[in-house]
């Protein structure tokens, strides 16, 4: 009986180790959304294109309700980064997702202190961002510049 009994308690630990270990590597893939999320931002703060570029994997694509349809990094570019000076910040209010994939809902802080709520899905490839799809929050009006008709 005292046999049976560190067989089945040999299993729990093997379980609870091996659980535990997804659970770390479901995490780590967490953090690489989140960082390349957050690093892809900061140009933003920054006024820095490079560093928004250098985020964006070739083949980049961006959707929004502004309205764009998968447009390329050149019309990204020319449409989008209009708005980096009307950036002060921005709170992330939640990242969830994996190497491949995630969602970030993005409070976006004007220089006039207004709050834009996006959800954002991003898709990723080598380490890059390959596709943004924009949900604006909110009025839907999202910046100055994307004035509704």
């Amino acid at each position: 009986m005292k046999t049976l009994s560190y067989i089945i308690l040999a299993g729990f630990i093997s379980a609870a180790i091996d659980t535990s270990g997804q659970t770390l590597k479901v995490e780590s893939m967490q953090v690489v959304a989140e960082k390349i999320i957050k690093s892809y931002f900061a140009g933003w703060e920054k006024k820095d294109w490079e560093t928004v570029a250098s985020n964006l994997a070739d083949g980049f694509t961006f959707t929004s309700p502004a309205p764009d349809d998968h447009i390329n990094i050149d019309a990204f570019k020319a449409k989008c980064w209009v708005q980096a000076e009307h950036i002060r910040r921005f709170d992330f209010i939640k990242i969830t997702g994996n190497e491949k994939e995630a969602f970030a809902i993005v409070h976006v802080i004007t220089n006039e202190d207004k709050i834009i709520r996006n959800t954002e899905y991003f898709k990723f490839e080598k380490g890059k961002i390959k596709s943004i799809e924009v949900f604006f929050g909110g009025s839907g009006q999202g910046f100055p510049t994307n004035v509704k008709q």
